[in-house]
């Protein structure tokens, strides 16, 4: 960072960036600039600015400086922090101020805007471009040396300036040139987009050389891709061929984001060498693959991804699951379970046979509740043995076995193999078909606790589901504890939302045909940089539970209607999802609207 001269010319007018000579402002002038409006003590300014930067600080800017010298605000009795210090800058400057998200900038576009060099020599870095504007992201809003220079190779198109947290700009600049490069250097060895795989294929002649899986720019590619996945809180990533490109998605609190569209001959590349680490067949294009990976972030946490191909007509379709080990650690109440479900959930556990479903779509956290039950059931003096397709996360405190259906082992033929071997808790990963529901059965009725999920719209028609199997209704009533239904619904930014009025006319939806009191006040989302203007930040869980007492079991002995079965259940005190959610409208962690949006119709 270019260093301005320690003494300044003083003047009694506002520092607007458009009024202001082409100047680098340092911690010196900024820390007068503080003093002079009274924030900040002038010996603590001098003392800051005559400490020399250690080597970590020399490439900062002033502001972060400051910040790291923990100077209190006059005014306000707190300390600096880096985004106050940003807040005031912009208010100073008169500039706008912008937010860089990652997940909304078009990298190759932005980065083709200037070079590396003339980005990092000037201090700035483009954030949008299109074919008539260019935003241009900086840390110094008084330095304009080099608009002249770029105006030339824009054109007709206009610049403007917006002013950034310095430490991002810094960080992304790195990023977006690393990738950018990366990309360009792996796409560069090809002549021709080749078409291995692809449904489309064409005769194609001469030298087609493709980048090579071990080649350093697609190792560059895959550990960005695996690290910013993890920074942004993804739960799945998405790696799709298209005829020309690939496309990059990541799935952040149940949605999917564009992130990145990628040549069709380096998506190839970079889904070979996800293959390769997880440790799977890379010459096979042509059937479906499963394999898993370990990795360490930055931070030094360990995490698990669980990886599948599927072949599609432009190529290898690759879905990654990212599996965080910190989710075995949450607690009941953590996964959003009220005071009466978690006593209700506790008492279901604690019988010592019996079959307790967790039911519910894909992605509804159906693993995640099951993982942390059998954490906490899983003590010294018990044997807890899972059967799964395959494994999601490896823990050591129970025995796991996956399916093999290319060596015969399926879900009916595991539980066999795991009734020999002495076990207390079985935990079979899913139910579909009749063999696997009879071994369940088999288990439960010869004393063991079985848990295991089920894909259904509700906890009612489980029953319906498992009937439909063929499962004679004395042996499901005989052998059945509960049915938990779930949903997870994104929760409120609690960094932005704000009390709305209720919309009655909503709640009487989300609660009909229950008469339930309009609550005082609910939130809504707004949307802040935190949460990349969603609203949302996180999730958490809505649960319906079904106790499979005397008058249901007499129920389902005789012919009967799933309407009467739900009539029945909510009599005896089930909560429907949609209730569940509305007790967490109400105490302010969701909406109306999102609750409506992840829960069946019939829900209510």
């Amino acid at each position: 960072m270019k260093e301005a001269n320690n003494k300044i010319v003083m003047d009694k007018q506002a520092y607007h960036y458009l009024n202001m000579p082409s100047i680098q402002v340092d911690t010196r002038w900024l820390l007068m600039r503080l003093v002079e409006q009274g924030l900040v003590d002038a010996n603590e300014a001098n003392l800051v600015a005559g400490t020399p930067r250690t080597k970590e600080q020399m490439h900062y800017h002033g502001l972060q400086i400051i910040a790291d010298a923990k100077l209190e605000n006059l005014k306000t009795g707190k300390l600096f922090d880096l985004n106050q210090l940003l807040e005031w800058f912009q208010q100073l400057s008169g500039m706008e101020k912008f937010h860089i998200d990652p997940l909304k900038i078009n990298v190759p576009r932005v980065t083709d805007v200037m070079s590396y060099n003339f980005s990092q020599r000037h201090h700035i870095l483009a954030v949008y471009s299109s074919d008539e504007e260019v935003i241009i992201a900086t840390a110094q809003p008084y330095y304009r040396d080099w608009e002249d220079g770029l105006r030339q190779s824009l054109g007709k198109r206009t610049i403007r300036r917006v002013l950034v947290n310095p430490e991002d700009l810094y960080r992304y600049r790195i990023e977006f040139y690393n990738l950018a490069k990366s990309v360009f250097g792996a796409s560069e060895s090809t002549q021709q987009i080749s078409k291995v795989g692809n449904f489309e294929q064409l005769l194609e002649l001469g030298s087609i050389k493709n980048p090579d899986a071990n080649d350093q720019h697609i190792v560059n590619i895959v550990d960005w891709l695996l690290q910013y996945a993890f920074d942004q809180r993804a739960s799945d990533i998405h790696l799709e061929p298209r005829r020309d490109v690939g496309k990059l998605r990541l799935r952040i609190d149940g949605v999917l984001h564009n992130i990145y569209e990628l040549p069709a001959n380096v998506t190839a590349a970079i889904t070979s060498r996800i293959k390769i680490l997880g440790r799977m067949d890379v010459a096979e294009k042509r059937k479906p693959q499963d394999g898993r990976l370990k990795t360490v972030t930055a931070a030094g946490d360990e995490v698990e991804l669980r990886l599948s191909t599927l072949p599609t007509a432009f190529g290898e379709k690759l879905v990654m699951r990212i599996f965080d080990p910190d989710v075995l650690l949450r607690s009941f109440k953590q996964l959003g379970l009220s005071n009466d479900e978690q006593e209700t959930w506790q008492q279901w556990i604690a019988n010592p046979n019996g079959i307790i479903l967790v039911t519910g779509p894909t992605g509804s956290g159906k693993t995640t509740t099951l993982y942390s039950t059998l954490r906490q059931l899983a003590t010294e003096e018990v044997n807890v043995c899972t059967i799964e397709d395959p494994i999601e996360m490896v823990e050591g405190k129970f025995n796991q076995m996956q399916v093999q259906h290319n060596q015969d082992v399926d879900f009916a033929s595991g539980v066999r193999a795991l009734m020999r071997q002495d076990p207390d808790i079985i935990m079979i990963g899913e139910i579909r078909d009749l063999p696997t529901a009879d071994m369940a059965i088999q288990a439960a009725l010869t004393g063991h606790l079985v848990l295991s999920t089920l894909h259904t719209n509700d906890a009612p028609s489980s029953l319906t589901r498992l009937l439909d199997l063929g499962i004679p209704s004395y042996l499901l009533t005989s052998t059945l504890t509960g049915i938990m239904a779930q949903r997870l619904v994104r929760t409120l930014c609690p960094h932005c939302k704000q009390e709305c009025e209720v919309d009655k006319h909503g709640w009487e939806q989300l609660v009909k045909p229950w008469k339930v009191k309009v609550p005082a006040r609910i939130f809504s989302a707004k949307g802040c940089l935190e949460c990349r203007n969603t609203g949302y930040l996180g999730r958490v869980g809505i649960y319906e539970m079904l106790t499979v007492s005397e008058s249901i079991k007499a129920m389902v002995e005789n012919q009967f209607k799933l309407t009467d079965l739900r009539q029945l259940a909510y009599k005896e005190g089930m909560t429907t999802l949609r209730l569940s959610g509305a007790q967490k409208v109400a105490a302010g962690l969701t909406t109306i609207e999102e609750v409506m949006r992840v829960t069946p119709q019939h829900a209510s």
